[in-house]
């Protein structure tokens, strides 16, 4: 970053199966993270809007609704990576000196419904991607992993039930069970994709979050004796080519964009793999939770079945990754789905995130891909 950036405010609106209209949603986050910053929407030097579904002015629509200020507004769109994109803009924009405050702002209604609308309009031409569901790549993802590590269904479900517990203590959270989840009420869940159960399966309905992000100055005068945080690191890479290169289709794209992309923010941040307090990932299916303990070099390759295995990735772990429940349990709208680890990292580090809190957190991460083929990561740290 040419100059520090802070994280400001946070808001969220939770994430519902069954989501009211999305403008209110965008609404009700975007005045939560105002109130949360103590700023009102003119200071907001830009804005960038995160939705994959809607109409095309939509996002300057439900702008008008904060005020008529002249803010230039963006629509920013990346698939699932849609959020985590529209925070990078806006964090950019201030690093950059074009604005002291900016907003980023993600919305979506379900996600099951956008899926088969862009099944049913499809183009003529055959593909693998037409006939396979994102729950197909990831289902053989898994078995491959099973067959070169002997990772095991119950491995699998132990990863699924963790952030199904992470989303009992987080009241954003789409799916919140009543009493805690076993793995074995994970594996008898009917079946998506071999070895994939429906409780495995993210949650794909609506909602809306939102961050603000601020200078030094502005951070400190409205820190109201709080922690500030500081977005330590803003990194996005698409695929790099490599020799035999195969494209596997869009949604599961090359495992190695995930390293290649953590191994820039380690080093922008001036930090490590050791030095991070929970880890916020695009899980959504709990092979690419497992997977991405590896390649985002928590652990070495083909260890990340002994990190489950201890607990160390469990809220009191070593290392917890999903504290709201992830993709899986959170749920995962698309538009809002990177805005909301932001969310949850920065209150964390602030810790205000109530009984899942983690014990002095200090940094963390939020890592997202969006169709396979782009890889965003943020790290952000405490700084006081």
């Amino acid at each position: 970053m040419r100059d520090d950036v802070f994280v400001i405010g946070v808001g969220m609106h939770p994430f519902m199966k069954e989501c009211p209209d999305t403008s209110d949603m965008a609404f009700t986050a975007g005045r939560a993270a105002l109130a949360d910053a103590g700023i009102p929407f003119r200071d907001v030097g830009y804005l960038y809007n995160g939705y994959m579904s809607g109409r095309m002015l939509e996002g300057v629509t439900i702008a008008k609704d904060f005020g008529l200020t002249g803010v230039p507004i963006v629509h920013v769109e990346n698939a699932s990576a849609t959020g985590s994109s529209a925070f990078r803009e806006a964090t950019l924009a201030v690093a950059g000196g074009s604005c002291e405050v900016a907003m980023a702002l993600g919305w979506d209604g379900s996600l099951r419904s956008r899926a088969a609308s862009m099944m049913r309009s499809g183009g003529s031409k055959p593909s693998i991607e037409g006939m396979l569901l994102p729950a197909g790549f990831f289902a053989m993802w898994a078995v491959r992993r099973m067959y070169e590590h002997g990772t095991t269904v119950e491995t699998f479900a132990k990863i699924a039930a963790k952030n199904w517990n992470h989303a009992r203590l987080n009241p954003m959270a789409e799916r919140q069970a009543d009493k805690e989840i076993t793995p074995e009420q994970v594996l008898e869940a009917p079946m998506v994709a071999y070895p994939h159960t429906a409780m495995m399966a993210c949650g794909a309905g609506g909602g809306a979050a939102c961050a603000i992000v601020a200078n030094r100055e502005v951070a400190e005068r409205v820190a109201a004796g709080r922690p500030l945080v500081r977005v330590s690191a803003s990194q996005m890479q698409s695929e790099h080519y490599t020799e035999g290169h195969i494209f596997m289709g869009a949604v599961v794209g090359p495992a190695e964009l995930t390293r290649t992309t953590a191994r820039l923010a380690y080093e922008e941040a001036g930090s490590g793999p050791e030095d991070l307090s929970l880890v916020q990932v695009h899980d959504a299916f709990p092979i690419e939770e497992l997977m991405y303990y590896e390649l985002l070099d928590i652990c070495a390759d083909g260890e990340g079945d002994k990190l489950v295995e201890e607990g160390a990735t469990a809220i009191g772990g070593r290392i917890p990754f999903s504290t709201d429940g992830g993709l899986i349990a959170r749920g995962h709208p698309g538009g809002p789905t990177g805005l909301a680890q932001i969310w949850e990292v920065t209150q964390q580090l602030r810790g205000e995130s109530g009984q899942r809190q983690v014990d002095g957190a200090r940094i963390g991460m939020a890592h997202m891909m969006g169709a396979g083929s782009v890889c965003v990561i943020h790290i952000l740290e405490r700084e006081n």
